[in-house]
Formats: structure tokens, sequence, C-alpha cells
């Protein structure tokens, strides 16, 4: 798996097919891609920036899908148990999963200066977390791991 965000790539192919990967995952779970649900992911999808519970709203109102808070949140905690979106815990903010219906591991790498986030694979059963977790009889179940720093677009800006 690669890190998404900070490379180009064709960015309506790749929300076509993360879409179509959605719909058919909630068909096979018996899960409903309500109208709310969908233009959420479209929403995150649509920038490689997490964006706060309020910023979707203002989308989704602005789409004439809600004004309310819990409409946001609520569509945000599907997204989530979902698999189709993950919580930026450092910004208290949500993004598009970049790699939905696969099992992983995700780690997020952050930019300070325009808060796009790459999301990227890690493998905490393995090296020294992995490591030290089975010394202690420990089972991990679930990680977060978020590193700050630049982007290659601010780092060239920065020079």
């Amino acid at each position: 798996m690669s890190a998404l965000g900070f490379q180009k790539h064709d960015h309506a192919a790749c929300m076509r097919s993360t879409l179509a990967k959605a719909e058919a995952h909630c068909a096979e779970a018996g899960l409903r891609l309500t109208p709310v649900r969908r233009k959420a992911l479209e929403i995150l999808m649509a920038e490689h920036r997490a964006l706060g519970a309020y910023d979707l709203l203002a989308h989704l109102s602005e789409a004439g899908l809600g004004s309310q808070p819990p409409v946001a949140y609520r569509a945000l905690d599907f997204l989530v148990k979902a698999g189709f979106a993950h919580k930026i815990e450092a910004l208290n903010a949500y993004i598009a999963c970049a790699h939905l219906g696969a099992d992983h591991a995700p780690a997020f790498l952050i930019c300070r200066a325009c808060l796009s986030v790459s999301e990227t694979e890690t493998a905490p059963q393995q090296g020294r977390l992995g490591a030290m977790a089975r010394r202690a009889g420990f089972r991990i179940e679930r990680t977060v791991v978020e590193a700050e720093g630049l982007c290659p677009t601010c780092q060239e800006t920065a020079r």
C-alpha cells in the first residue's frame, strides 16, 4: 500500500473507484449508504485534508442535506464504523479512507502548514511496538499513528 495525498493521481477515477467500493461493501454488509452518508463521503474524498464535523456540516447544508450538527456527526459515525473514513485525533477531524476495503492499520502524515493528510500503512504488530506488546503479553487491536511535518509542496514553498 502506498501513501496517498501528497502525490499526483487521477482524482476523479479515485473517487469513482472508492464510491463503487463503498456501495458494494454496503450491499454485501446490509448497510444503507443514504444520500447524506454518500454526500459526506464524497465531501471527504474531494479534499486530501481532514475536515471537522462543522466543516462537513457546512458542505452538507449547502447541498440541502441538513444544517444541524447531529446530521454531520451521524454521517461521520457511520463512515468511520463502516471503514470508509478515519478520525484524525490530532486535528479532531476526519478524512476518507484511502485504502477502502483493505484490512489495514493506517498511519497519517499531517502537513502542519497546509493541513493536507496522507494515509499510509503501518505494521504495529511488528517493530518495537509489537515487540514490547508481546513482551508484556498484550495483544494490539488498534493503533493511532499520526506524524506532523511538511508535505513536499510546503517544503518546496519554504525553500
